[in-house]
């Protein structure tokens, strides 16, 4: 029963409650989510109840351990040691390259232009204010990042292949541009960036290439082994100085685990954070936050070796498949085409005929999560080996919505695209 203060805030209860009452009341509240296991879930990977045993068995045993005290839990320090080194091999790394394990892609991302920051003014001590040059369809975390750090941004258009421009990137790089960005794949269009050209550009120019490879990081290296023509984007490419890349999406781990790596060692000691003033000792940390969960950590590299290679691509073969599957469907319906050619799973439709945002609607109003892109306006799907279960109703209620569409019978709706 809710307890209420003079506020009118809730209050702890009286008495504790015995878990039995709490796992009711909890089921009772998440009665409105998505049941992301059977239908299209947004931010949700879902690879089989048993790799999602694997990862909540192994997190429930270092729910209690931190990360950020590896002399206290050596066996952390063993498994983010390992966890580099998985996705270092699958990622380019070479003799030199190291690398962190982070929360987030969005920790990763800020940490890269923290890293790109310092090392850029060690070399530009009279620039006063560096920028981040980057295509309009990379993550905004690359500008909650500049906010962070006080420098600025400069997006560019992109081209009509919805990747980034090499021409547009090389007619806005300058004395002051500290890092550009790529992406492998963008989030709201899935294509992978040129990146084997951008960082040609980056090479003459001597500015730092930051590749987000948040989405595909895991899911590239594994098509690459049975779909030829996949673009390159990893540590490999002469002047890709670091990457992030998320385990919590095509990795499959727990919530939250991603990975930020570097070609060469060197550039890793600018994301450091040290401190000696303190009557503590040196505090001292790889990364934005203290506390780390040491089960995000535990999970991860229990997911990666319970799956292993083989297992990796199965899921990957599956996802493929999934991703043509509903691309034929999406293109069978008048009205409807695909945005550019996407290189992996992430995909985008919009319509000339219609407003796609009714069509949204009507999904939504049939049950189905809408993720929306607004320029162009678009629907977007990120699909996962999950999406198989839900594809042909799916598609069957599109093909219905975009009827409904044709007989007028939609309405407009004031609406706010909000992105995740």
């Amino acid at each position: 029963m809710t307890e209420l203060n003079f506020h009118g805030r809730k209050t702890l209860p009286a008495r504790g409650q015995p878990w039995n009452e709490l796992q009711v009341a909890m089921s009772d509240m998440r009665g409105d989510d998505p049941d992301w296991r059977y239908g299209p879930p947004l931010n949700v990977y879902y690879a089989g109840e048993d790799v999602l045993d694997v990862a909540r068995r192994a997190y429930a045993m270092f729910i209690c351990e931190d990360a950020l005290a590896p002399a206290a839990f050596p066996s952390l320090r063993r498994m983010q040691d390992d966890i580099v080194a998985i996705s270092l091999s699958l990622l380019g790394g070479g003799d030199d390259a190291v690398g962190t394990m982070t929360s987030g892609g969005s920790e990763s991302i800020v940490l890269a232009v923290r890293s790109a920051h310092r090392a850029f003014r060690a070399r530009h001590p009279g620039v006063r204010r560096p920028h981040l040059l980057m295509p309009s369809s990379a993550h905004p975390a690359y500008d909650k990042a500049a906010d962070l750090m006080g420098v600025d941004v400069v997006r560019v258009s992109i081209g009509g292949d919805y990747r980034a421009s090499v021409d547009v990137l090389a007619q806005c790089i300058s004395s002051e541009t500290m890092m550009i960005v790529a992406s492998a794949p963008s989030l709201p269009f899935g294509a992978i960036d040129p990146v084997e050209d951008i960082a040609r550009l980056a090479r003459e120019y001597e500015v730092w290439l930051h590749v987000d490879a948040c989405v595909g990081g895991f899911l590239a290296p594994h098509v690459a082994r049975f779909l030829p023509g996949l673009p390159r984007f990893d540590l490999s490419i002469p002047g890709v100085r670091s990457l992030s890349a998320d385990l919590h999406k095509f990795g499959y781990a727990a919530k939250g685990a991603s990975v930020l790596l570097y070609a060469d060692a060197e550039d890793q000691e600018y994301q450091h954070f040290e401190y000696f003033d303190w009557p503590k000792g040196v505090y001292r940390t790889d990364t934005l936050s203290g506390t780390r969960p040491g089960g995000a950590v535990a999970a991860a590299w229990a997911v990666l070796h319970y799956l292993g290679e083989s297992g990796y691509r199965a899921l990957a073969q599956r996802v493929m498949h999934i991703r043509d599957r509903y691309i034929e469907g999406i293109e069978r319906i008048p009205g409807l085409h695909l945005l550019g050619a996407p290189h992996l799973s992430v995909i985008a439709f919009g319509s000339d005929e219609y407003d796609i945002h009714l069509i949204g609607d009507a999904m939504q109003a049939r049950g189905w999560p809408v993720s929306r892109l607004s320029n162009p306006a678009a629907l977007h799907l990120t699909l996962t080996p999950g999406h198989d279960q839900s594809m042909d109703a799916y598609l069957s209620d599109l093909e219905r919505a975009v009827h409904q569409r044709e007989r007028g019978a939609l309405r407009s709706q004031s609406r706010t695209v909000v992105a995740y």
